[in-house]
Order: C-alpha cells, then sequence, then structure tokens
C-alpha cells in the first residue's frame, strides 16, 4: 500500500464497462486522477461474480471472488463505476467465505476498502464540484443496488448539480427497479418488460433530454426501451457527463 498523499487506487472496469461502454471506465479513471489518486487497472480482474451468485452457483462465485481478491491485493482502495458490483465485493464477499478463515479475513479486507465511485468521490476525497460542462436537462436513475446495498443516493446529485450548464430535474419514481436486475431480466422477462416501459414513461414525463445512472446494466435496459419507445433521450453514465467526456455517442440498448 502507498505511504504517500497519493492513495493507490484499483480500479473494477465491470463485465459491461469492458465489453459494451470502455467510454465509462476512462471517465471513472479522469475522475479519480483528477480528485488526487493514483489509479490503476489490474489486468488480472474479470466480473465480480453476482451472475453465478443470483443464479445460486455458490462455487463459482467463490473461484471467481478469489481472482478478486488477488487481483486487487496492495491497494488502498478499490473502486467501481457500479453501485451492483461494488455492492457484490462489500456486502456479499465476506460471508461467502464464512468457512474459511483465511479467506473470510482477506475478503473482509477487500470489502472495507470497496467503494461505488460517486461515494469514494465525496465521501473519501471531499470532491464537492467538477469541472465540466453539459447544455441540456439532466434526470438521474437510483440503481437497486447502489441505493439499497451502499447507500448512493445524494452523491451523483451533489456532483451533477455542480456541472455548468446542466439543469437537473427529479425524476419520478427515481428509486424504483428499472427492471433489469441482472439475471432477473432473462428469468422474468415480461415482468422486467413491464417495469422497463412505467419506467421510461417516467423518464419521458420529466422532460429531461438526458437520462443518467450510474450502474450501466439498467442504463442499457432503459436506453434500449426508451429507443423502441422513440422517445428523443440520451443516456449516459454519470461519470461520462462529470468528467466532461461526452464525445462517445449516447448508451444504445438493445433493440429487440
Amino acid at each position: 500500500m502507498t505511504t504517500g498523499t497519493q492513495p493507490k487506487v484499483g480500479l473494477f472496469v465491470t463485465c459491461l464497462v469492458d465489453l459494451f461502454r470502455p467510454a465509462v471506465g476512462f471517465s471513472a479513471v479522469k475522475l479519480l486522477e483528477d480528485a488526487g489518486c493514483e489509479v490503476s487497472v489490474p489486468a488480472a480482474q474479470s466480473c465480480c461474480g453476482q451472475p453465478a451468485y443470483n443464479s445460486g452457483d455458490r462455487a463459482d462465485t467463490k473461484r471467481i471472488a478469489a481472482g478478486a481478491i488477488a487481483a486487487f491485493e496492495g491497494f488502498d482502495y478499490v473502486v467501481a463505476p457500479s453501485g451492483s458490483c461494488a455492492a457484490m465485493i462489500r456486502e456479499h464477499y465476506p460471508a461467502l467465505f464464512a468457512d474459511d478463515p483465511a479467506m473470510a479475513v482477506k475478503a473482509q479486507h477487500l470489502a472495507k476498502r470497496t467503494y461505488e465511485l460517486m461515494s469514494f468521490l465525496v465521501d473519501v476525497r471531499q470532491v464537492e464540484t467538477v469541472a465540466a460542462a453539459y447544455a441540456g436537462t439532466a434526470t438521474y436513475h437510483d440503481s437497486c443496488s447502489g441505493l439499497r446495498e451502499m447507500d448512493v443516493k445524494d452523491r451523483p446529485r451533489q456532483l451533477l448539480r455542480s456541472v455548468e450548464g446542466l439543469d437537473l430535474t427529479e425524476l419520478g419514481g427515481a428509486e424504483v427497479c428499472c427492471g433489469f436486475g441482472g439475471t432477473f431480466c432473462v428469468k422474468y422477462p415480461d415482468i422486467s418488460n413491464k417495469m422497463v416501459q412505467e419506467k421510461a414513461e417516467a423518464v419521458a414525463a420529466s422532460g429531461a433530454d438526458l437520462l443518467l445512472a450510474g450502474d450501466l446494466g439498467c442504463l442499457m435496459n432503459m436506453a434500449g426501451k426508451l429507443s423502441r419507445n422513440g422517445a428523443r433521450v440520451q443516456v449516459r453514465h454519470a461519470a461520462e457527463v462529470l468528467a466532461g467526456m461526452t464525445d462517445e455517442p449516447p448508451i444504445a440498448g438493445p433493440q429487440d
């Protein structure tokens, strides 16, 4: 671990960011470096294990978790641009190794050092404002894991209000699930579709031309439904706007 004034941060990129939206990872790096952190992205990292965990496959989840624990050893903090993945590590890893005292200690150590991006910037690095600009009206969706497991609610809104030119309007039912839920949307597609339709209607009713959130799974789910509905609403991860890195096209979700 670092002993200087610049904390050493390991970025947990997440599968969806790596495969579908690398711009979110680059935005997270910029925000962390602007906050005075030394950022590294361990090449050995992979999935957090949540899909296996939610499907009841504890053996594979433990194997994946052990890999993450090893990959992020030696960092002062581990930060993820996802409340879902951060919650998996922080809230569920320790219990996975309840029957393995040595691994349980390592899992607890990693859990204590793991943060969701917005929470880390505000609570740990004491970031109050960002040097970014975006002309438009935005609304924000609270992802289930980020809100309920990581208590991420006010931090993204606080930072977004400091973006020059951005008008932030509250989303009706912002705390209601969008219907993605990881494997939930696969297991219960009809229920999931009804939920995301209601979310899309709330977004349209907000009058915003930009939808933001902190979890890419939610964003891709909502982007797909908004597009299929013909709504003229751009969808982005909040980190992209906060970092001033909005040159990439908006997030596109599944079209079928």
